[in-house]
């Protein structure tokens, strides 16, 4: 299939261009997001509430919203995107309401550390200890957080099932549910999306490799399942949905992690968004199929944490 016309269209202005990823230092590039920020839809949700969690070197900023007054919600704790090393809570902000109104469920996007200044384990230890609060304080704000789940997209995929590693092997919190949209699994960065689709698609083979250079500083910490989830024994994991894009380099890490998961005897909802590229949940104002994928993967969740 082809690109779809206006994510070709996108790509084609100059918001789709990026220069060559080595020209940046990391705050370089955060300095250019802030020059370009993405439009803002900002679509209605019954509250939102910033939180102030413990980490694992400080205290986190956690973002909590609520799409209706009903009580005891299910909760769905969060990790953004940006490769380990750029973006925040706020740049996912939309996406955040849009998975609160389509799931029904609270949600709790954490705003963890970022390399290289907090290199792995860094991150990952901040998004568990912030799950493991939420998990246990979660009462206090409505929550019902024995139906609990973890999500993410790109990096924040890698976040959320490296969590659910955790929370199996660290004995808790319970999880129901892991929902991972393009999830970066593979720091190797050798796989045939990779080479095939390396430029012309926004994130290209060269970025993945800048960004998982900052974020694994010790070159051990390849191999480490808990960086690179592919090498994972991924026994006794949540069921997941594992969301890819036809055009995305981290199409066939992704792929191929859920059919580890369904080898493994997990339940697994995978879905190939075609025409699409990576990041495409994030741009409902561009193409409706974001806003089609955030519904699929709310209605996901909803039944993962509701029955």
């Amino acid at each position: 299939m082809q690109l779809d016309p206006k994510i070709q269209a996108y790509l084609s202005s100059p918001l789709g261009q990026m220069p060559p990823i080595a020209m940046f230092t990391p705050q370089m590039l955060r300095d250019v997001l802030k020059q370009f920020p993405a439009p803002v839809l900002n679509p209605p949700v019954h509250a939102v509430r910033d939180l102030t969690v413990p980490g694992a070197g400080g205290e986190l900023r956690v973002r909590l919203y609520l799409p209706t007054a009903s009580r005891a919600l299910p909760l769905i704790v969060f990790f953004h995107g940006g490769g380990f090393v750029i973006c925040n809570i706020d740049m996912y902000d939309d996406l955040c309401k849009f998975l609160a109104n389509y799931s029904g469920c609270a949600v709790a996007s954490v705003d963890y550390r970022l390399a290289p200044e907090a290199p792995f384990p860094g991150p990952l230890e901040d998004c568990y200890a912030a799950l493991k609060w939420l998990a246990a304080n979660g009462g206090e704000y409505g929550l019902d957080t024995s139906r609990l789940a973890v999500a993410g997209d790109s990096a924040g995929g890698n976040l959320a099932t490296a969590c659910a590693q955790l929370a199996r092997d660290r004995k808790g919190p319970a999880l129901r549910y892991q929902a991972l949209w393009y999830p970066a699994l593979d720091p190797e960065c050798a796989s045939d999306s990779q080479r095939s689709l390396a430029t012309g698609y926004m994130l290209g083979r060269d970025t993945m490799q800048w960004f998982w250079g900052h974020y694994l500083k010790n070159p051990g910490d390849r191999d480490n399942p808990l960086a690179a989830p592919l090498k994972a024994d991924v026994r006794g994991l949540p069921p997941a949905t594992v969301a890819t894009c036809e055009f995305d380099p981290l199409r066939d890490e992704g792929e191929a992690y859920a059919d580890r998961l369904r080898a493994a005897g997990v339940e697994v909802v995978g879905r190939r968004y075609l025409g699409m590229i990576h990041g495409f949940a994030s741009m409902p104002y561009l193409t409706a199929v974001a806003n089609r994928a955030l519904a699929d993967l709310g209605a996901d969740l909803r039944g993962a944490l509701t029955a």
